[in-house]
């Protein structure tokens, strides 16, 4: 919700005797919501896997990799679907704002069994000169010519586009793009054999972006235009 700064200026101030009468009120409420969040996400890890039956290759900096090669000798592979059409020469600035937070992470989520990509179709060429331009480290790979991204639901071909509908998100909707944000977990057994574990979308990903958890935090919290939440965002080389 966009906050005017009248909004703040006339925001009710009280004594620190009652400030913290208050905000324990509402660590009672963070603190049942912590547990609800806890709970959901064990019902994730328990959600039945599908067995990866089909060949994905992808294009990396070394060379050719199989989604099996992507794991990098870990269990764990999470996947993040990047927005960025083959005919464009830069990557979507909704996804590059998520993007902005993934180098930090990476020796953490190595030392939990868990490697990070991500997947684009445009040629590695265009991905590499965005990747550079950006000043990030994660790998980047490109599905160009593979299914990937059409089977997971982060793409969409011609004929679904002219359809005016596509599958997205778990429901039949109306296409806004040819390529869509997205998660994708896998996990990888000892005899290397690969399983879809769990995929999310649209505002599903929310949680992955830490500029947002600090936002909810502050007095304007995110601040956004009801009808185009993300209309502030640029790429973090033209603020």
């Amino acid at each position: 919700m966009k906050i005017n700064a009248s909004d703040l200026t006339n925001h009710r101030v009280v004594t620190r005797e009652q400030w913290l009468e208050e905000r324990k009120a509402l660590l009672a409420q963070e603190k049942a919501f912590t547990r609800q969040r806890e709970e959901l996400a064990q019902r994730r890890r328990e959600l039945p896997w599908v067995k990866v039956e089909k060949f994905y290759a992808f294009e990396s900096p070394t060379g050719r990799e199989t989604l099996n090669d992507l794991f990098e000798g870990r269990r764990q592979l999470v996947v993040y679907h990047f927005m960025f059409s083959p005919e464009a020469d830069a990557g979507c600035a909704h996804c590059s704002y998520w993007a902005d937070h993934y180098d930090g992470m990476q020796a953490h989520l190595n030392q939990r069994d868990v490697t990070f990509v991500a997947v684009s179709r445009p040629p590695l060429a265009k991905i590499e000169a965005f990747k550079q331009r950006m000043g990030w480290r994660f790998k980047w790979v490109s599905s160009e010519g593979s299914d990937f991204n059409f089977d997971y639901q982060s793409s969409f071909r011609p004929t679904d586009l002219a359809s005016g509908k596509v599958f997205y998100n778990y429901v039949e909707a109306t296409p806004v793009a040819p390529d869509r944000e997205g998660i994708s977990v896998f996990y990888r057994d000892d005899a290397r054999n690969v399983y879809h574990t769990y995929s999310c979308y649209a505002r599903g990903i929310d949680m992955v972006n830490g500029t947002y958890q600090f936002l909810d935090l502050v007095p304007k919290g995110r601040d956004e235009e009801p009808n185009a939440t993300q209309s502030w965002v640029r790429y973090h080389d033209k603020y």
